[in-house]
């Protein structure tokens, strides 16, 4: 009886166009980072094509470690508009390509100038002009090496537009994965959009809903909203966590409430600075054990509401650090804050950082607009509490029972059904769509 020799297997190319890599920091990169990383593992080949000159707000070179020294990197000049805005105003063109835009009453009129003419004339973003030249060079290398897969990740938004010309021009595989939402996140409204832009922004959405093959989104509310414009198939694949090698001896040693990421000007859940001060007023101890743990940015409009509620000496304002000192905040904390912008448009919106603290095993306090898919991650993992806006009596008691359980020393979460979450489960089903 002779044996059948069966054919190894042959690796598939993928193709992916990123802005965000390292030593970009920030939640935009760790994505497309974690997925280079395992999508070997499920017998595909990533190619990863980035600009060579990007203008990043935040950098991170530790993340540069995690880099596979196997993986193709291209990469290309980009000509970026930021870099040329700093010349009039650096706070400003930082503060906008951070993604924190003051509200309109606050803004300066170099502000409000560099958001009409972002808003207007760099359409869908301002890496625009990287377009063309990207798929110039893209064609000639897919032919080359005979690439059958293009992913494009976005925002921003521009890179969709390079995977819609190569798929027209060479009618490749192309994928279309989506971070953010493109016309309804939240700063959309921000950019002073005249009826042209705003048509072109919808125009252009719809089209690479429509011409990509396939759509990957983060979140069910996503997915729902696009269904709404598109027949194309769109998955959920959502951000997750990976087993990050960091540990830490003790917790603080104070009732610590720690928010990592940025607190956007409208992310500013002022129910929660007047429980504080609430409670300071009327719990024994709480006073003295209170301290609150800022790990980002933190817009003006945020530090004065907090200055409002004298919480300002009960503030550690840490600025960015590193993804592993921030890991390290996180599993010492005894709480983790997420917050997100009160509005139907951020209902979408699950922040990367939410995985990280499921496997802190601290719990988390989240507050939020009604019916989020963060809400419902939270319930079926037990991992913490959501409040909405407006729940005053509800916040109060979560932290009333956080600071027992913080004074029992019994503190912590006790998480359920994590591990569909984990970044090489997530890429798995990636690699199916490959």
């Amino acid at each position: 009886m002779s044996l059948r020799k069966t054919k190894p297997k042959v690796r598939k190319k993928a193709l992916i166009i990123t802005y965000y890599w390292p030593p970009a920091g920030g939640p935009g990169v760790q994505r497309w980072l974690k997925f280079v990383k395992y999508l070997p593992k499920f017998n595909v080949e990533p190619i990863v094509f980035i600009p060579e000159n990007p203008n990043y707000a935040l950098i991170d070179e530790s993340l540069n470690e995690e880099i596979s020294k196997d993986i193709t990197i291209l990469k290309l000049p980009i000509k970026e508009p930021y870099k040329l805005a700093r010349f009039f105003s650096k706070k400003n063109s930082n503060t906008i390509s951070k993604g924190i835009i003051s509200d309109h009453k606050n803004q300066s009129a170099v502000e409000k100038i560099m958001l009409y003419v972002r808003g207007n004339f760099f359409i869908p973003d301002a890496r625009k002009n990287w377009v063309k030249p990207s798929v110039r060079f893209l064609t000639e290398y897919i032919k080359k090496e005979q690439i059958e897969t293009v992913i494009t990740t976005g925002p921003p938004h521009s890179l969709h537009l390079i995977g819609l010309q190569l798929k027209e021009k060479l009618q490749v595989k192309w994928i279309a994965d989506f971070r953010d939402p493109w016309t309804t996140i939240g700063y959309h409204k921000k950019l002073k959009l005249m009826k042209r832009a705003k048509n072109k922004h919808l125009f252009l959405e719809k089209t690479v809903l429509n011409k990509a093959d396939q759509v990957i989104v983060t979140s069910s509310v996503t997915k729902d909203e696009f269904s709404r414009l598109t027949a194309q198939p769109i998955e959920v694949i959502t951000n997750g966590y990976d087993y990050e090698n960091v540990t830490v001896n003790s917790l603080d040693s104070k009732f610590s409430i720690a928010h990592i990421g940025s607190l956007l000007s409208k992310r500013n859940p002022e129910v929660l600075w007047k429980v504080l001060r609430e409670l300071i007023n009327k719990v024994d101890g709480f006073k003295e054990d209170l301290q609150l743990n800022f790990v980002g940015a933190v817009s003006n409009e945020v530090i004065q509401f907090i200055r409002n509620y004298n919480l300002s000496d009960y503030v550690n304002k840490l600025g960015y650090v590193s993804h592993i000192e921030s890991i390290k905040f996180q599993k010492k904390s005894q709480v983790l804050l997420l917050v997100e912008i009160d509005s139907e448009e951020t209902r979408c919106i699950i922040p990367g950082k939410l995985f990280e603290y499921m496997v802190s095993g601290r719990p988390i306090l989240a507050i939020g607009p009604k019916g989020s898919d963060v809400e419902q991650i939270l319930k079926d993992t037990n991992t913490g509490s959501y409040s909405y806006y407006d729940s005053y009596e509800q916040i109060t008691r979560i932290i009333l029972n956080h600071y027992e359980a913080y004074k029992n020393k019994s503190l912590q979460s006790y998480p359920i059904g994590l591990q569909k979450y984990s970044r090489e489960k997530l890429t798995e089903s990636l690699s199916k769509l490959i």
